[in-house]
């Protein structure tokens, strides 16, 4: 007899879009699609995330939300998502629907987000990784700046010493207000990892000891963080002003929606930060541009046995044993890689200390090329680019200002519809891009005019026809990169057929005969002529108004 979790890991569909994943899905809050030694995501019954595509009609996309029995829950302007709610009854075909339709970039159903969090042994005396990542000589030249480093958890504690005179107004998305005071603990612990002050005579020094801290809790008294919550507090924050955002919590490298708010965080100038896990797996998760992920290391710059790995994961920074803030204005030594990614969230703030003209791209650049190579040379899908080396790192913006100037342009081609090909209705315009960097940014043209713009992979935009004449038209597509070099493809002709125009154009019709003013009696014939663009197909005769016969 097949068990449940069987039928439910079988009904799972994993569709990859260049390292965004859309789980088409209708599970239970509790029901499981496992990897290997991992625990299990958490659904939201009947929530669902769907991203509009650009160039695709909002109103629209509501409409076929309607149709398919759902209701909007919350729209998410600034990155086109819609949250809504699937009753229970309607399954899994119009989750696989607006997978398929052309309006949606992606739909998945919301997840809620483990803490990394992992209980470890008794108070440590010292702050071991501090030195490890040689964290003083990279204080010799900065301590930390002025733009601050969102902390998206459970909450801070507003009280605590180590955050005194540090905090700055955050937002509760989970609870939709202003209290950000720590629920769980989870988020004090975080913060500290990040940016407790430091040469302030007590307790511990975060990385970034002079930046201000903002809290935004999304997060509820089990530690569980939805996606929903998680995207509008990426959002607020870098509305708001913060350069760098933490998410210590499983899951955020794979989860389209949360990596589409990265990328608009991204697109304001920060960089976001986080967990790659505790299960000691590989989940087969390809590498993402818009989030930093950091495995965790030991004090001997092994991998402990729980920290997960993979493709995905971009450095490695130390995770086990990490002396940090609790809750309740006390410390206490805590593991996890929940501790690994506000390290180099920490990290990250130095360097746009030390030089705020940096582009998030740039710094990340820096962290990856200066972090100490362990494991195979070059990368590996367990310490990715190297541990962290905070004092290589914040020399080398100092010295160099970044990566060399980007000059090279991206390629790109139109990958659909094909050329010489018939298109009628809505189309999809797909088009292929790459750069040595990472492109940014397509924009799609019909007849020389931008109709949309896309700008995460695969690359695509939905043209209506309908607006078009028939007959042959081009289409052509730019990419664009972080520099701004621009790339153009060739342009590919297809022909428009949707039928004939609709006919608006009403007949003429005038009487021939009798003449008038003249005078009749008996039986007369009544003649008339009519003409009309496309054809006259009746005409109907009237004697004071009334239809003769």
């Amino acid at each position: 007899m097949m068990t449940m979790d069987v039928l439910l890991r079988r009904m799972a569909i994993t569709m990859r879009r260049a390292g965004l994943v859309a789980w088409v899905a209708a599970f239970l809050v509790g029901a499981t699609l496992h990897s290997v030694g991992a625990a299990p995501p958490v659904y939201v019954t009947g929530k669902y995330i769907l991203q509009v595509r650009e160039g695709a009609n909002l109103a629209d996309a509501e409409d076929e939300v309607g149709r398919q029995g759902g209701r909007i829950l919350r729209r998410i302007d600034r990155v086109r998502m819609l949250v809504v709610d699937l009753p229970p009854a309607v399954g899994l075909a119009p989750q696989a629907a607006f997978a398929r339709s052309a309006r949606f970039e992606f739909a998945q159903p919301e997840t809620l987000h483990e803490p990394t969090f992992v209980p470890d042994d008794p108070l440590l005396s010292n702050e071991w990784h501090l030195a490890k990542i040689q964290a003083f000589g990279a204080w010799d030249y900065v301590q930390g700046g002025s733009a601050p480093i969102a902390i998206l958890d459970s909450g801070v504690d507003p009280d605590h010493p180590d955050f005194a005179g540090r905090l700055v107004p955050g937002w509760n998305f989970f609870d939709d207000n202003a209290d950000t005071s720590d629920v769980y603990g989870h988020g004090t612990k975080v913060a500290g990892s990040a940016a407790a002050a430091g040469n302030n005579g007590l307790g511990v020094a975060g990385l970034a000891f002079t930046n201000p801290i903002m809290p935004m809790r999304v997060a509820g008294t089990t530690g569980y963080a939805s996606d929903s919550a998680i995207i509008q507090a990426l959002i607020w924050a870098a509305d708001h002003g913060a350069r760098v955002a933490n998410l210590s919590f499983a899951g955020i490298h794979s989860t389209p929606s949360i990596l589409a708010a990265a990328q608009y965080f991204m697109s304001k100038g920060g960089l976001v930060t986080a967990s790659a896990g505790n299960y000691g797996v590989d989940d087969g998760s390809p590498d993402t541009p818009y989030v930093v992920s950091v495995s965790a290391t030991a004090s001997d710059d092994t991998l402990p046995t729980w920290a997960s790995f993979g493709s995905y994961v971009d450095v490695a920074a130390p995770g086990s044993g990490i002396y940090t803030t609790t809750d309740g204005g006390n410390w206490a030594s805590v593991s996890g890689s929940s501790f690994s990614a506000p390290i180099t969230a920490g990290v990250i703030g130095l360097l746009f200390a030390a030089k705020p003209s940096l582009t998030p791209q740039q710094a990340e650049a820096i962290l990856e090329a200066n972090a100490d190579d362990l494991g195979t040379a070059g990368f590996d899908i367990h310490y990715g680019w190297g541990r962290l080396n905070a004092f290589r790192a914040v020399t080398a913006a100092l010295g160099t200002g970044g990566p060399p100037p980007d000059t090279s342009a991206p390629t790109v081609s139109i990958s659909a519809p094909s050329a010489g090909s018939t298109v009628s209705g809505s189309v999809v315009i797909s088009a292929s891009a790459a750069d040595n960097v990472g492109v940014t940014q397509v924009r799609f043209y019909v007849d020389g005019q931008i109709v949309a713009t896309d700008s995460a992979a695969p690359f695509s935009a939905t043209w209506d026809t309908a607006t078009t004449a028939n007959g042959a038209h081009t289409i052509a597509a730019d990419a664009y990169d972080s520099a701004g070099n621009r790339g153009s493809s060739a342009p590919v002709s297809v022909t428009v057929s949707n039928g004939p125009p609709p006919d608006t154009s009403a007949p003429t019709a005038s009487i021939t005969a009798p003449a008038a003013g003249s005078t009749l009696s008996g039986v007369v014939l009544i003649s008339a002529s009519a003409t009309d663009n496309v054809g006259v197909t009746l005409v109907r005769f009237y004697v004071d108004g009334q239809l003769a016969t």
